[in-house]
């Protein structure tokens, strides 16, 4: 397929600036793949859709404040940085992209916060935008990354045109999330409320956890015109026994397996054996899911709406059918749905 076919105009009036007053209330929009059926419900009504042993797959990864403000030394202009990658813990050192990035050379010191808390220095260019930065920092890496946490502010998209608050340090982070690595939130979990996760543990429903730090290329537009040409970002994932154990007796006993998520999706397509099940594994994937594309472990997923050209929305294709998403899409549009990372969800049964 090509990049031309996933076009579609989302309106600015549809994008989710905001969270929704409560987790679980956003807005899900029920897909059967078979029939073809759509319904309209809230998030916290998928309580409903699924029994006693059915699994759901969560990402537990932990987004970090990746957004720092410093300022370059001698001029004092100010200079975002942001937090892509610890490239190596001892000695500090960083993988950034940079903005304004012509100001920033190699050998340019950044100071952040009122008291010179951290400062950095640009040992190399990587790309445009990209350098790599070493902290100069002789503490432990407790009170490196208690720094962090101080200066450094939630990463929210660059379409969120507003500052970062208190709210969103809450919101744009799931309420499992426990390893931090991540710079962009694993959206789809965002609309999972304790109450909600206590309703689906009385029913019987188990979870099991997957890691995968999610970063900015996963939101990003796809700009080839032939999909195969385009590469994604490595991401590092980790998917333990004890989940897969959880998902193959699933598997086994014809119960449920659901992929909460894209990022789940993309770690299970990249650690799935030769005969469907699921297999431990660690290390990075660049896994990009486009139709045509057989999926081999989740029989349901729930996922946000996505925007046009973008990975996740031709995922959601890939997973149901391209001409049945697109007018699901249209549908979503026309009854007022929020898209993105604030927005509604969707479960594809």
């Amino acid at each position: 397929m090509k990049l031309s076919q996933f076009k579609f105009n989302l309106p600015d009036s549809l994008i989710a600036h905001e969270p929704s007053d409560k987790r679980d209330e956003a807005r899900l929009m029920v897909l059967d793949r078979k029939t073809g059926a759509i319904e309209h419900k809230i998030f916290k009504d998928v309580l409903g859709y699924f029994d006693e042993k059915d699994v759901m797959i969560l990402n537990n990864t932990k987004v970090f404040p990746a957004r720092l403000y410093g300022n370059k030394e001698k001029t004092g202009a100010t200079i975002e940085v942001f937090l892509l990658r610890e490239l190596n813990k001892d000695l500090r050192l960083w993988d950034v992209l940079v903005d304004p990035a012509r100001k920033i050379r190699v050998g340019n010191k950044l100071y952040f916060g009122d008291d010179d808390l951290l400062v950095a220095e640009v040992v190399d260019n990587t790309t445009s935008r990209g350098r790599t930065i070493r902290f100069l920092f002789d503490g432990t890496n407790e009170e490196f990354r208690r720094n962090i946490e101080i200066l450094g502010e939630t990463p929210l998209p660059k379409y969120i045109k507003r500052k970062a608050t208190e709210e969103d340090k809450e919101r744009y982070q799931t309420v499992y999330a426990k390893n931090e690595g991540a710079v962009a939130a694993p959206t789809a979990g965002l609309h999972f409320s304790r109450e909600l996760m206590k309703r689906l543990e009385l029913k019987g429903i188990e979870f099991a956890e997957v890691t995968l730090h999610v970063g900015l290329g996963t939101f990003r537009q796809v700009e080839v015109e032939d999909l195969t040409k385009h590469k994604m970002d490595s991401e590092y994932y980790r998917i333990e026994q004890s989940a897969c154990d959880a998902v193959n007796n699933a598997i086994t006993n014809k119960k449920r397996v659901v992929a909460v998520g894209g990022s789940v999706m993309r770690a299970l397509e990249s650690s799935v054996s030769s005969n469907s099940t699921l297999n431990p594994s660690e290390g990075w994937t660049d896994k990009f899911l486009f139709p045509p594309k057989q999926f081999h472990i989740a029989d349901a997923f729930i996922t946000n709406l996505h925007q046009p050209e973008s990975p996740l929305y031709m995922m959601a294709c890939a997973y149901t059918d391209h001409k049945f998403m697109t007018e699901v899409y249209q549908e979503a549009m026309k009854e007022g749905y929020r898209f993105l990372c604030y927005g509604d969800a969707m479960l594809i049964m």
